[in-house]
């Protein structure tokens, strides 16, 4: 594995359109789908995600939606290696936190599970993610 996928590039490839997408699409297919992991953190935030739409729910048809949603999250993620959030993530997670590292709680700690396997992040958010030392971070939807 080289390549760890922050959450914005998951919801590109979910979605299945846009020019994004279709970049995004073009770099992967150069490489093995055993290069490419997720990480429990984005899992999280997507359940989050879904968990929000459902509870926003006006509608039956908006509550369907939430549901489907939160089915091809973890359809998708069942799919996938999906890398924890383990001791080592947790010790580099510490001492970011400690060198007062200004990156929001879940993506410091995607940043750590990266960090942790000396994976390449890639992520459309790197202006945050360059905070964290030592994180190689690449945006492939450009």
């Amino acid at each position: 594995m080289k390549y760890l996928l922050d959450t914005d590039h998951i919801s590109f490839l979910q979605r299945r359109s846009s020019t994004e997408f279709t970049r995004l699409m073009t770099r992967m297919s150069q490489y093995s789908p055993a290069d490419f992991g997720l990480s429990i953190v984005s899992f999280h935030e997507q359940v989050l995600g879904a968990h929000n739409f459902i509870n926003r729910a006006r509608t039956n048809t908006d509550l369907i939606g939430g549901y489907t949603l939160l089915r091809e999250t973890l359809q998708g993620f069942a799919s996938a290696p999906v890398l924890p959030f383990d001791d080592e993530a947790s010790g580099i997670f510490d001492e970011l936190r400690e060198q007062k590292v200004r990156v929001s709680t879940m993506d410091l700690r995607i940043a750590a599970i990266a960090r942790s396997r000396n994976l390449v992040l890639l992520t459309r958010n790197v202006s945050d993610f360059s905070k964290v030392p030592s994180l190689v971070t690449e945006d492939w939807t450009v």
